[in-house]
């Protein structure tokens, strides 16, 4: 039997974060619990009154945030508030499926491109690896606005 999973981060301001992996990802903030959003409400203005109405003052209400795939398909990803910074290389990092079925220049076009979205976004790009036929299909690795490494791939 498999196991479901969720990625968390650790990061400085999860509010940020989580909203530079929704669009990176294709995700979605979820709403507050017992909370029925219309479509198209955002969720995140849900949560703050949601947080406003428990309470919880407004400088702790940004502690953690959480993003999900619409589908249900893709793991839950957390993002937890942390004092320290990031001091080295990630041990783990996201691969993001950007260019699905694509080959040599049309890949690494659709790769740059979703570069491009992701750079505006906050996103820095790193290094771009060309094709090497026949194990390298060619990716571009890139940080999130607090330096966690992914790779487009």
């Amino acid at each position: 039997m498999s196991r479901e999973v969720q990625f968390t981060f650790d990061a400085h301001d999860p509010k940020a974060l989580s909203i530079f992996w929704r669009a990176a990802l294709g995700y979605v903030h979820p709403g507050p619990p017992g909370v029925e959003l219309p479509e198209g409400a955002d969720a995140l203005a849900a949560w703050e009154e949601f947080l406003a109405r428990l309470g919880v003052p407004p400088e702790q209400r940004n502690t953690r945030s959480a993003i999900e795939d619409p589908d249900g398909r893709g793991p839950r990803v957390f993002f937890q508030q942390v004092p320290e910074g990031k001091v080295a290389k990630n041990r783990v990092h996201l691969d993001v499926r950007a260019a699905p079925g694509l080959r040599g220049e049309e890949r690494m076009a659709a790769l740059e491109a979703e570069c491009a979205r992701l750079v505006e976004l906050g996103g820095t790009r790193v290094l771009r690896h060309d094709p090497e036929p026949p194990m390298g299909a060619g990716h571009i690795v890139m940080t999130d606005p607090e330096g966690n490494e992914f790779c487009l791939d």
